[in-house]
């Protein structure tokens, strides 16, 4: 993720079915902060090959996909379609790859080893974290290379396997959430949340968003472009925040000059590092101005 001043959001990462050459269309033009091409979980087995095809039909078209990163989620290299994956795609002008289903740090670095024997250019890797071990192993994961830029929670698969009831406040995964959090934050990479199914229920939509911002991710996965609006404004820095981080600042320079190390503002002690956290918002806030982003929607 870098510093806070080359923050790059991720406030939605879009998963789209390869094997439908109309949702490749459509993304072209979709406030996808991040495209995820999906050959693995929403690809039947009898649609992988067309899945690849596709994929490499839109971009002999055009590799311009807008603002938005680009990214591929390959098939686990130990199945069927995974290393047919890679070769289909070493030529691929894309920002990453994604790999599902990552629990240990023996499987990241062997996926990575066949990554880079068909690619030349060392991508980024993303990985899946959405099973019990692979949360268990979050920070063997993170720390086993740099190369890891994100993690991208797979929250159904997650539940399902820890056999919990799900419900609107996700109570049984709080937990599971959080120890991936606090391993993606002590290494420094980019953590989002996983996915919202139930397109029709905006409110319940919303509520997962805001909840995720506040448990500390960076954004969502999302499953459907009607989705888009409102989770990038959730994620979205508002007007009170930039005045918020401004002050922050300018205290904390203040005080600095002064001789003090932290700052007083409004009868609240304002501390070092929070400085980071003011520089991170108002960079995300100028990031998502230059995509031509209204940042009050919704505020």
């Amino acid at each position: 993720m870098g510093n806070s001043m080359s923050y790059r959001p991720r406030r939605t990462m879009l998963y789209v079915p390869n094997h439908v050459a109309k949702f490749l269309h459509k993304a072209r033009k979709l406030d996808a902060d991040t495209i995820i091409f999906d050959m693995q979980e929403s690809v039947p087995p009898e649609y992988k090959q067309q899945a690849r095809e596709l994929l490499l039909e839109a971009f002999i078209e055009s590799s311009d996909f807008g603002h938005s990163e680009k990214v591929v989620r390959i098939n686990p290299l130990d199945s069927d379609w995974g290393k047919d994956d890679l070769v289909a795609i070493q030529q691929l002008d894309i920002d990453a790859i994604l790999l599902p289903r990552m629990e240990s740090a023996e499987q990241l670095m062997s996926s990575i080893k066949a990554i880079d024997e068909t690619r030349v250019d060392r991508l980024p890797i993303m990985i899946n974290i959405e099973s019990p071990l692979g949360v268990l192993n979050a920070k063997e994961l993170c720390a086993a290379s740099d190369r890891v830029d994100a993690i991208v929670m797979g929250t159904t698969d997650l539940s399902n396997e820890l056999k919990i009831t799900q419900t609107q406040d996700r109570a049984g995964l709080l937990t599971s959430l959080s120890l991936v959090i606090l391993a993606g934050r002590a290494y420094k990479k980019c953590v989002i949340d996983g996915p919202h199914f139930d397109l029709k229920n905006v409110e319940a939509c919303e509520f997962s968003c805001r909840q995720a911002r506040d448990l500390g991710f960076d954004g969502k996965a999302v499953v459907h472009p009607v989705q888009l609006d409102y989770t990038n404004d959730a994620f979205t820095p508002k007007q009170a925040d930039i005045k918020k981080a401004k002050s922050i600042i300018k205290a904390i320079d203040e005080a600095n000059q002064a001789g003090r190390n932290v700052a007083v503002l409004e009868n609240r002690l304002i501390e070092p590092s929070l400085k980071e956290w003011a520089e991170r918002v108002i960079s995300l806030y100028n990031r998502v101005k230059a995509l031509g982003q209204n940042e009050l929607i919704g505020a």
